[in-house]
């Protein structure tokens, strides 16, 4: 599956910040996006045991509703001191109205009673895109580093202002855009993407 100048991409998330930033990764090939929840799309139940089966489940039920080529994107935060928590479960832990402070605010409380708040941890990205009713194409990419209480920074979204990856000092949600979209599990897992998909 090829994507040229001009085609347009559904991006298979209702995260405004997720739908943010994979638009601008995208906006150096023409590709236009546009967000499921603009085109009115259902979110579908995330079933998978994998950040790899719930990008693709996403990316399935877009495509096939929407009869446009979709990416969908399933990523989080793996903490070492909580055993790989909260995984694939990253945006429960902020709930129905996805309350990130509150989720970080939890991370903070089940790592304070470990007596490890300078844990180790990453972020995973996984996606994929698929044709409508048709082949679906899987990229991954990851980033390791330790996290940081409390939060700081506003920039970014979700888990970002307590990430801080290795061999910086800043916090994702202190890095400017381009600094992110340079070395983040979202834009390692996009550089994969780009190569197999995407014309230059």
């Amino acid at each position: 599956m090829k994507l040229v100048r001009g085609d347009t991409l559904v991006i298979a998330s209702h995260n405004p910040g997720k739908v943010r930033e994979i638009e601008e990764l995208l906006a150096p090939f023409g590709i236009r996006a546009r967000g499921a929840a603009g085109l009115g799309l259902a979110e579908p139940e995330e079933t998978g045991g994998t950040f790899a089966e719930n990008a693709a489940l996403k990316a399935r039920a877009a495509a096939d509703a929407s009869g446009l080529p979709a990416l969908a994107d399933d990523s989080g935060l793996s903490i070492e001191a909580l055993g790989g928590a909260p995984g694939i479960y990253s945006a429960r832990w902020a709930g129905p109205t996805k309350d990130f402070a509150m989720a970080m605010a939890r991370v903070q409380r089940e790592l304070r009673a470990k007596n490890r708040l300078d844990s180790a941890a990453k972020f995973t990205c996984a996606l994929a895109l698929a044709a409508p009713h048709g082949k679906l194409c899987l990229f991954e990419g990851e980033v390791r580093g330790r996290l940081t209480f409390p939060p700081r920074g506003d920039k970014g979204f979700g888990y970002d202002p307590i990430f801080v990856p290795d061999r910086m000092e800043q916090t994702f949600g202190e890095i400017e855009a381009p600094t992110k979209h340079g070395m983040s599990h979202r834009a390692r897992a996009f550089e994969k993407f780009a190569r197999a998909v995407l014309s230059p």
